[in-house]
């Protein structure tokens, strides 16, 4: 009898160590979870790994335009990853277009994993270099590739154009205004269409004077050119010329330092340009069509080290994806009056009542229609 009492204490004890081994292996099952959270932290630590470059074109890293904007999108980027300039993400200055492809080449080796190229004038290069290098992401700001490892990023600049058209529209004193373009292409286009466009919406008696610099990198001639249409009249102008912008507003303050009463005034592009507009006690910037390329750039950007880089697709980001707006800054400028109208016109564009023309054929038929 004792030794079956012996025997079933035995039993009894196996059974206790055996269900404590279960009891242990949840345990390690539950640790297990534990460090799988441990682990989600350190794959998000690992975004630190991608990196990021883009090449500018002869505008430059410090155009105050849209190389300048791409570039505040990818280093506020690597600074949130914790990164630094050449350690994550870097640029590479082009100074004319034997530089691109070299450029491109040197991020490609150092892999990169987005290099992106900035401005339709790297359309060639990136699509070349899509084609060579297919384990690399490449992107395209403001033009549009064809290749299964490259995303095309564009903006709908028409509509904002449109905006500082109808702000101009009810600015102008003169029933004058200039619009400055700096290389003639289907893109500065859609400035000019768009910018025409909002401005006849408003007054269709209204006088736009169009020039081209065919450079955005020469202030001089965006000068000459400003000086000319002061001259005649013209007390608003646009300009969509990069660089070359700089010179446009280089006349106007210097006019305005000339002579503190007269009213004249330049409109932005790409960023808001208000500081560019300062002179003494005035400012000349009387809005800026902002196109927010450091959105669009690191939206692109936190797809890839999402591991959803949008390969072989075209980006278009416009006023609904708080990609396009028109700056408010001067508020002594931008009355009350101008920004309800511009609201107006912008609600028009939103809900579908207004098709921005993108073209002159489009801007034709718009206009003909008012």
């Amino acid at each position: 009898m004792k030794k079956h009492n012996v025997l079933l204490l035995v039993l009894i004890l196996s059974l206790g160590l055996i269900l404590a081994a279960c009891g242990g292996a949840k345990d390690d099952e539950n640790t297990g979870s534990e460090d799988n959270g441990d682990n989600a932290s350190q794959n998000e630590e690992a975004s630190g790994d991608y990196k990021v470059a883009m090449v500018t074109d002869e505008g430059g890293v410090d155009d105050k335009s849209f190389n300048q904007s791409a570039w505040e999108g990818i280093k506020a980027w690597g600074e949130g990853a914790g990164l630094s300039k050449g350690e994550g993400f870097d640029y590479a200055q082009s100074n004319g277009t034997a530089d691109y492809m070299p450029n491109i080449s040197r991020f490609v080796r150092d892999e990169y994993n987005i290099v992106f190229g900035v401005g339709f004038k790297l359309k060639e290069d990136i699509q070349t270099a899509a084609g060579q290098f297919p384990d690399t992401n490449f992107a395209i700001v403001d033009d549009v590739v064809d290749a299964p490892n490259a995303t095309s990023i564009t903006f709908k600049e028409h509509q904002g154009s449109f905006l500082v058209g109808v702000a101009a529209a009810n600015k102008t004193k003169t029933n004058k205004v200039g619009f400055v373009g700096g290389i003639a292409s289907p893109l500065i286009e859609k400035f000019e269409s768009g910018f025409i466009a909002g401005v006849k919406s408003v007054n269709p008696d209204i006088e736009v004077n169009v020039q081209y610099a065919e450079s955005f990198t020469d202030p001089a001639k965006g000068k000459i050119i400003a000086a000319n249409m002061y001259d005649s009249g013209v007390d608003v102008i646009y300009h969509a010329s990069g660089g070359t912008g700089n010179g446009v507003f280089n006349e106007a303050k210097d006019i305005k330092q000339n002579d503190p009463e007269r009213e004249l005034w330049v409109i932005g592009v790409d960023r808001d340009q208000h500081e560019e507009g300062q002179v003494g006690d005035h400012n000349i910037t009387l809005t800026s069509m902002v196109k927010r390329v450091d959105v669009a750039v690191q939206d692109v950007i936190n797809q890839g080290v999402n591991g959803e880089f949008p390969a072989g697709e075209l980006l278009e980001y416009g006023i609904e994806e708080n990609a396009i707006s028109i700056a408010e800054t001067n508020k002594e400028a931008m009355t009350e009056e101008v920004i309800n109208a511009v609201k107006e016109w912008q609600d028009k564009i939103l809900n579908g009542e207004v098709e921005v023309p993108q073209t002159k054929d489009e801007l034709e038929a718009y206009t003909n229609s008012l």
